[in-house]
């Protein structure tokens, strides 16, 4: 992906500015400084203001999403240390986490985890514009804006800050949507590397405003109790009548960040909550799964309905015919080959095994 360029700037330089990364650092403290000047369209950016918000930019992948930053990387360590020392939760929005850490900021073990944050990539930022590796020097040559570089470093007696070259402020105010795209797009691929067998990961990185409604799922659930019958919760066994369950994302949505209808299974909603982010036992509710599924389509296509639903079992390789049409086994081969893959690489993200206190058989 490619940046609006300029005659006037130095957009090339601009455009490298993630070439030969080895670390997240430099994404997020880019996207941090794009946010603060198109909020304060001020030109004087505290540090620690940046670096704040770098924690709270990676807070929401890291936390809730689980992702792997690499082992060259001492900003996951950062943001999982600085979650126990303050106890933010852990789905809290970006502004609550710059505000929460700002009002932290005098607190010894805060302050010094946000520290390592300033020591390189200030500097090693601007390395496109001006090739240096010391940082007395990089701050002394920024202040010159060689080479129109993107701002100027200042640590002295009144704190430590960086000064946006004004040449670049309308630039960075006009392609700012542009800019932030081109940071997660470069994220993405750098993350996708570090993260190979996790799926959506570009969907990962920011915590939406709101999820997708199930409305769609929730009338495709509806249709096959109207015609089948009450379901069984795969969890407790208690009947589900049309306005009486929850539907459950079978492996977390946080993990899948989809609601496919073939990952979505109809549930008793007090288990929601014991449930959560964690991992049914495969061992135990695989085959319930894939029996209600398996169900769900019979009764769907025998009954000649074609809700726009069905699309979804299109992304395990078969049409809803074809999966309707195979035997018990059949079909419990599929939701093996798909489930128990992803469920490993699940484990290995951290994500823990559930089972309901009271199993039914």
């Amino acid at each position: 992906m490619n940046i609006p360029q300029s005659r006037l700037l130095s957009t090339v330089r601009l455009g490298r500015i993630f070439a030969n990364t080895v670390a997240t650092y430099k994404y997020f403290w880019f996207l941090s400084i794009l946010q603060i000047h198109a909020k304060t369209e001020e030109l004087r950016i505290d540090v620690w203001d940046i670096v704040i918000r770098m924690i709270a930019n990676a807070w929401y992948p890291i936390h809730y999403f689980r992702l792997s930053f690499g082992k060259s990387d001492s900003l996951f360590n950062i943001v999982i240390e600085l979650q126990k020392i303050t106890g933010i939760p852990i789905d809290a929005d970006i502004e609550t986490i710059c505000t929460s850490l700002r009002d932290r900021l005098e607190d010894i073990q805060t302050k010094n985890r946000l520290r390592i944050l300033t020591f390189n990539v200030p500097y090693r930022f601007l390395r496109p514009w001006i090739n240096t590796s010391d940082d007395k020097e990089m701050v002394i040559r920024s202040q010159t804006q060689e080479n129109g570089c993107l701002y100027a470093l200042y640590k002295n007696d009144a704190g430590f800050y960086i000064m946006l070259n004004p040449a670049w402020s309308l630039y960075l105010h006009n392609h700012y949507n542009i800019l932030m795209d081109f940071t997660y797009w470069n994220l993405t691929q750098f993350l996708q590397v570090r993260n190979p067998n996790v799926p959506a990961i570009s969907n990962k990185l920011v915590k939406p405003e709101k999820r997708d409604s199930l409305s769609s799922q929730h009338r495709y659930w509806d249709m096959v109790i109207n015609l089948g019958g009450p379901i069984q919760c795969l969890y407790t066994g208690k009947d589900l009548y049309q306005g009486s369950y929850a539907l459950d994302h079978f492996l977390p949505w946080t993990f899948v960040s989809h609601n496919l209808n073939w990952n979505l299974v109809p549930s008793d909603g007090s288990v929601n909550s014991s449930k959560s982010n964690k991992l049914p036992d495969l061992n135990i509710y695989l085959r319930k799964l894939a029996e209600i599924q398996h169900h769900s389509l019979r009764i769907c296509i025998n009954a000649h309905k074609t809700p726009k639903t069905l699309e979804d079992y299109l992304s395990l390789g078969y049409t809803p015919r074809e999966l309707a049409d195979m035997n018990d086994n059949q079909f419990m081969e599929i939701y093996e080959r798909t489930f128990k893959p992803m469920n490993q690489i699940a484990l290995n993200m951290g994500y823990e095994i559930w089972k309901y206190d009271n199993i039914w058989k």
